[in-house]
């Protein structure tokens, strides 16, 4: 297929990239500066300019493409504040997708989320969808609403995503875990790690029992693979290996390699020991992906979340 990526040059997107030539795909990837496109060129991807504002571009690369992977999310300003901003400009990415795509039967694939998909219990692919499909409440305070803000910001998104289906596009989501581990990471991990340092303690919430889901990067690549080739329309996924690790395990991991001792955070200081993070490090948030290893036949061979932690190049400066 010829494969339309946004969020090419990504963390996950330069894993799904390799994974789709090496499928025999030709890969166009967007960029919006030059070090992305170049980056893009070395790895063998055919370079469409512009960015998620650039409606008209997004629509001639998707109309010209076989296929669309959309892993772009303007992280940088949802971090500083602007969740609407960011997912506004995901609804209009998605809805340019659709109407490039419709009729065609077409894939068009997106990353989601699954934080706040069933708090306290283990959730599934079926959940999360209807006229309720919002992101179930997270317990907590004002870090933890925000977090619970950009679940279910996403998970409109992407119920909107599949509702393309009915208009002939084989549409798919793949739910990813707070954590998509690996070599490379700059992501919530790596900022665990850094706050540890900083603080001279590896430090959970409460008694750290509480759960996260998590995947190493190049399983959710394979899984974002095989959704495009094989997806049914209208398929909710969950790139999820690992399905709850308690939060007090990956302290303790971290500890260990940082030589600092383990201990518990008041929920009442949590937002100034962790700042942005506490709120979703409150989260209980167990995730199976059962449902999509039977469809799909997809199954995790990368090492889980606390294993890749004892690899050690978390803890390399």
């Amino acid at each position: 297929m010829r494969v339309f990526v946004t969020g090419s040059s990504g963390w996950i997107g330069s894993a799904v990239v390799p994974e789709l030539i090496g499928a025999g795909h030709e890969v166009t990837g967007l960029a919006r500066s030059d070090a992305s496109a170049a980056a893009l060129t070395e790895a063998g991807v055919r370079v469409h300019r512009g960015d998620l504002d650039d409606l008209d571009a997004l629509h001639g690369a998707a109309g010209a493409s076989d296929g669309v992977i959309h892993l772009a999310f303007k992280h940088d300003i949802a971090f500083s504040g602007d969740f609407k901003g960011a997912v506004d400009a995901d609804r209009r990415a998605v809805e340019t997708f659709g109407e490039a795509l419709v009729g065609s039967d077409r894939p068009l694939v997106i990353a989601s989320v699954t934080l706040g998909l069933a708090p306290g219990r283990v959730g599934t692919e079926r959940d999360g969808h209807g006229p309720d499909s919002a992101a179930a409440p997270l317990i907590g305070g004002a870090q933890t609403r925000m977090a619970n803000a950009h679940a279910q910001s996403r998970m409109a998104n992407a119920q909107m995503t599949l509702c393309l289906a009915s208009r002939g596009v084989r549409s798919s989501v793949v739910r990813l875990p707070p954590t998509v581990h690996g070599e490379g990471d700059n992501g919530f991990m790596a900022a665990l790690v850094g706050i540890a340092a900083d603080k001279g303690v590896s430090g959970y919430i409460g008694d750290g029992s509480n759960r996260w889901s998590a995947v190493h990067r190049i399983d959710a690549a394979h899984l974002f693979c095989l959704a495009l080739e094989e997806a049914p329309a209208g398929s909710t996924l969950h790139g999820v290996a690992d399905e709850g690790v308690p939060i007090r395990a990956i302290a303790e991991v971290i500890g260990r390699h940082l030589d600092l001792p383990v201990v518990s955070v008041p929920a009442d200081e949590a937002s100034e020991h962790f700042g942005f993070l506490a709120g979703f490090l409150a989260a209980d948030n167990p995730v199976s992906s059962a449902l999509t290893r039977e469809l799909l036949g997809w199954q995790p061979t990368h090492p889980g979340l606390v294993d890749d932690l004892d690899k050690g190049h978390y803890f390399h400066s």
